[in-house]
């Protein structure tokens, strides 16, 4: 099901596909998911197929959350309406037949490092209490210092070139802190437990492991 939510305070309504599991008893766990697309590019669309998996492998409401992308919204746009779809899930639990105590947040690339930066957001602002986050080759240094990212200047699919585009236009010109490069993080305590996975022959290999 499509849906417009209230978008964060003064932005527009967030499109968000909301998937829950045909014919099965509820409530379920619940998992905001965020897309991929080095920040500028993906949709909701786009990662149908996975949300679909998700939905149907974890028996969970899977809302898919479309966030404003750069460089035409830089940050923290797209951090601001991934969190905005995450309030609104668990406001909303009891229509959608969802466990409010069983939340998480997940998304591969650009989108788990949203998912990084939402759990810290959640933490911080301490409204949502989330179970898990789903770390998939997350991106989350806007430094460009690991020894991957160095290695694999040339990789298939992402490389460093991309990656030094993606943060600029993402950034937008401003200062990274910890909510727009969860690598910069200070502290983590506090943050729910998380499935990590990384790929070898990945620039986001190293930022994943540390």
């Amino acid at each position: 099901e499509d849906r417009l939510i209230p978008g964060p305070d003064g932005a527009p309504d967030v499109r968000v596909r909301i998937y829950t599991p045909a014919g099965r008893p509820g409530p379920f766990p619940a998992m905001v998911f965020l897309h991929g697309g080095g920040f500028v590019l993906g949709s909701i669309e786009h990662e149908d197929a996975t949300a679909r998996s998700i939905a149907d492998g974890a028996d969970a409401v899977v809302v898919s959350v479309d966030y404003r992308l750069a460089p035409e919204c830089p940050y923290p746009a797209a951090l601001e309406d991934s969190y905005a779809a995450l309030s609104w899930l668990h406001r909303n639990a009891a229509e959608l037949d969802v466990a409010p105590t069983r939340i998480g947040v997940g998304g591969a690339s650009a989108g788990g490092g949203l998912a990084a930066a939402t759990a810290l957001l959640a933490r911080d602002r301490a409204e949502v209490p989330l179970c898990m986050q789903y770390l998939e080759v997350p991106e989350l240094d806007d430094r460009l210092e690991t020894p991957s990212m160095t290695a694999y200047a040339d990789t298939p699919v992402w490389d460093r070139h991309r990656a030094e585009l993606s943060w600029r236009a993402y950034l937008g010109g401003s200062v990274a802190d910890g909510y727009a490069a969860p690598a910069r993080a200070a502290d983590l305590a506090g943050l729910p437990p998380s499935y990590v996975t990384v790929a070898q022959f990945d620039p986001l290999r190293d930022e994943g492991i540390d």
